[in-house]
């Protein structure tokens, strides 16, 4: 799976804040992730971690949804 720095995720779990967003912070054997929600910061497997993946949002994806409105 294809994730980058600066990706926005949407997870199928909720974190305990209740929002299904996070941001990555570094990627490789292990992810570095910030909560949207409460702004927390952790580091999960990348094994585990892409278990829990719903959708992945890059920015060029933003960029080109806002362009259009």
């Amino acid at each position: 799976m294809d994730i980058r720095v600066n990706d926005k995720l949407v997870m199928k779990k909720q974190h305990p804040c209740g929002t299904k967003e996070m941001l990555v912070l570094r990627a490789g054997m292990d992810f570095r992730l910030r909560c949207i929600g409460c702004g927390r910061e952790f580091m999960i497997p990348r094994l585990k971690f892409e278990k829990y993946i719903k959708q992945v949002i890059r920015q060029e994806q933003e960029k080109a949804g806002e362009s259009h409105v």
